[in-house]
């Protein structure tokens, strides 16, 4: 597999790597480059969120997140 500008796998096979950008244009299979840039931007807005809540704030969205996981049953 041939590693993309954003660190994605990618066919290093030219026709492969056709047949592969054809899927994403039909949507039959989604393009991993999204999913990694979103990541990247998710993770830089919860580091803003913390650095502008106070430590009361942070506690009560780690409670509830804690809550949220532990409700969550284990398949």
């Amino acid at each position: 597999m041939h590693i993309g500008p954003n660190g994605e796998k990618r066919p290093a096979d030219t026709i492969a790597q056709a047949v592969l950008i054809g899927k994403i244009a039909t949507r039959q299979v989604e393009d991993p480059s999204v999913h990694a840039a979103k990541s990247v931007a998710g993770r830089k807005g919860a580091k803003v969120r913390s650095q502008r809540m106070n430590s009361e704030q942070r506690k009560a969205v780690a409670k509830n997140a804690a809550a949220a996981r532990w409700e969550q049953p284990v398949a």
